[in-house]
């Protein structure tokens, strides 16, 4: 029985897009649960609100990075790979942004949370982009 066996470039992106996937979402869930228990009684009640939408989008789009991992099975539009780094750089600015204005006194972090939510709008946009079909090269 044959196994199908991605050619090595785009396995190699498989693998990281995954793997990188997978921790972002166990480290969401590893806030979630200390942001259910550990800091409930510390952060107000806005505080407490916009940590878990940090939790929720780091997670949702931990989840997004798996898919793409498994798109990337096969050789796909480049927009695809370029749509998981821009979704990466969204959850470092989005849910970074909110971790560091819900658990510091810091506030320099507050403009780049609409930075990482615009990085994940282009993230998806590029995602569909890259998934949209295209005639084959001097198809009619």
């Amino acid at each position: 029985m044959a196994t199908h066996d991605p050619a090595p470039e785009y396995a190699g992106r498989m693998s990281f897009w995954g793997v990188t996937g997978a921790v972002l979402a166990a480290l969401g869930v590893l806030a979630g649960a200390l942001g259910a228990h550990a800091l409930k009684a510390s952060l107000t009640p806005a505080g407490l609100s916009a940590f878990e939408t940090a939790v929720r989008y780091q997670i949702f789009h931990a989840l997004a990075l798996i898919v793409i991992a498994v798109l990337l099975e096969r050789p796909r539009h480049g927009a695809v790979a370029g749509a998981a780094w821009v979704l990466l750089v969204g959850i470092v600015f989005f849910s970074g942004s909110l971790y560091l204005l819900t658990l510091t006194s810091m506030r320099w972090p507050g403009p780049f949370t609409p930075v990482g939510g615009l990085c994940f709008m282009i993230g998806w946009l590029s995602l569909a982009w890259g998934l949209w079909p295209r005639r084959p090269a001097g198809g009619a």
